[in-house]
């Protein structure tokens, strides 16, 4: 089920073409992707388990992140991530505890950790095994809160998966609830969708405030979840307008 890094940076090329509006974040994410495949292809080889290990991609990132990232991400690499210690801190404190204090609880610090925290996590959950029937809201591997949700086909209708922020492992929860606060009413539960790309909607709940986009493979089965949830820009901006905010940030912050 989970798309390679190879197919995320195709699929984000296509969107780029797609979507004009979201060309800058998708060639953003582009450049992470490529970025992240270097840290897998190390990760793989050595079978690296310890994430301290990661620390060895921080200068090509912070390299990065001078030229192609937003001010204040760059600026945050050379104030505080300068120092093996402190990147090695950061990525310990997040794959063990998540955004919580500290770096970790900084939108900059989430983006660094992340960046080298996914294809780390990736490789470790495609080792491990997992319940992937699992009802629980979080992720059945790394305990991470979904990102997106997916809706696959099965018999006449479609199965609900929640697609990890972290990880990216997929793994079967029901349609009709919050993953946030467990509401189960219909009528606290609006869906929207836009004309412009009727694949992806916003699940929202009014008990809690919260929303999750999900990606119908039923509707357009070349749609890579990880990727078109970055490119529906729109209907965060709806969701917001309207009062919602986002179960989890994508690792863009979005």
């Amino acid at each position: 089920m989970k798309a390679s890094l190879d197919r995320r940076i195709t699929r984000a090329t296509e969107l780029a073409q797609t979507y004009p509006s979201a060309a800058s974040l998708l060639s953003f994410y582009r450049e992470l992707a490529h970025f992240q495949k270097s840290v897998s292809q190390d990760v793989q080889s050595n079978a690296i388990t310890d994430a301290r290990a990661l620390t060895r991609h921080f200068p090509a990132l912070l390299e990065l992140m001078s030229h192609i990232g937003a001010q204040p991400i760059a600026e945050f690499g050379r104030e505080h991530l300068q120092d093996p210690a402190a990147q090695q801190e950061l990525l310990l404190a997040y794959w063990e505890s998540g955004p919580v204090n500290g770096l970790t609880g900084t939108e900059a610090g989430r983006f660094f950790a992340r960046v080298l925290l996914q294809p780390y996590a990736e490789y470790l959950a495609s080792r491990g095994d997992i319940a992937l029937d699992k009802a629980e809201p979080t992720c059945p591997f790394c305990n991470a809160r979904p990102v997106a949700a997916v809706l696959r086909g099965e018999g006449d209708g479609a199965k609900r998966w929640l697609l990890c922020s972290l990880c990216a492992t997929e793994w079967q929860y029901r349609r009709v609830i919050c993953p946030a606060c467990g509401e189960e009413n219909k009528e606290k539960l609006p869906i929207y969708v836009a004309s412009e790309f009727d694949y992806v909607r916003v699940d929202a709940c009014d008990s809690c405030r919260t929303y999750i986009k999900s990606v119908d493979l039923t509707k357009n089965g070349h749609a890579v979840p990880i990727v078109d949830e970055i490119a529906t820009v729109p209907l965060n901006i709806w969701a917001e307008e309207h009062g919602y905010w986002k179960l989890e940030p994508n690792l863009l912050g979005m």
